[in-house]
């Protein structure tokens, strides 16, 4: 299927994203592993990212579902994802555009939670996972762990945690702290702001200290201290 899909952008643990060409117009298309799971991911996605029309959201123009052989063709984002722009001494994104990065990103979650005839929670959402225009507008994307429920329904029951470590709600692996609801997502989008505003990784394992690894507890000390977050 790859074939003739010569510049690659991206990789991750459900395959791996080329820069194609449909009708003339660049695409951005997502192969899934074939050897990973029965399909559910391409299924969730397809079912919740179907169901969305806003200016914060990735926006779907086909997909393929051929036996083994599954990919998604999503409209093409010239700068990437969030997480290429945030981290290091050399962001070349300004306190201005990281703010109304963030704002549409906001919009795009409340649309996703209210805005929608069924509520899509994402359960995903962190830099790697918001895409940038050529004018550095938000689209959220990825939606392989998205779940749908009734607007009505407040808690969701999950069988086993989902997401990505250092963004994962506290519920969502462990019910001592409560129930499941879109509420997660909100955790998830709090801890990626601070990352924005931080200039680093929420987890990073290689660090000596636990206090060090532990991104929000870092923050902490740093503005007891008085000390910038940069």
């Amino acid at each position: 299927m790859t074939n003739s899909l010569q510049e690659k952008l991206g990789q991750g643990g459900y395959g791996g994203v080329y820069k194609g060409n449909l009708n003339g117009r660049p695409v951005a298309v997502k192969i899934l592993n074939s050897t990973k799971g029965n399909g559910e991911d391409f299924i969730n996605e397809v079912a919740s990212i179907s169901r969305t029309s806003h200016v914060n959201i990735v926006t779907l123009l086909g997909f393929c579902f051929n036996g083994r052989e599954r990919a998604l063709i999503y409209e093409f984002m010239s700068n990437g994802s969030l997480d290429q722009h945030i981290y290091g001494e050399d962001s070349k994104l300004g306190w201005e555009k990281l703010y109304k990065i963030a704002l549409g990103i906001g919009r795009g979650l409340e649309y996703l939670h209210r805005g929608c005839n069924a509520r899509i929670l994402h359960f995903d959402i962190k830099p790697h996972n918001i895409l940038l225009d050529e004018d550095f507008c938000p689209k959220i994307s990825d939606f392989g762990l998205a779940k749908l429920c009734l607007q009505k329904e407040s808690m969701i029951s999950m069988l086993e945690a989902r997401g990505t470590i250092g963004y994962i709600a506290p519920e969502v692996f462990c019910r001592n702290f409560g129930g499941v609801s879109h509420k997660s997502d909100v955790y998830s989008y709090g801890m990626m702001v601070l990352e924005m505003v931080g200039g680093r990784r929420n987890y990073i394992a290689e660090r000596s200290h636990h206090s060090e690894i532990y991104f929000p507890r870092w923050a902490y000390q740093r503005l007891v201290t008085d000390e910038d977050l940069k």
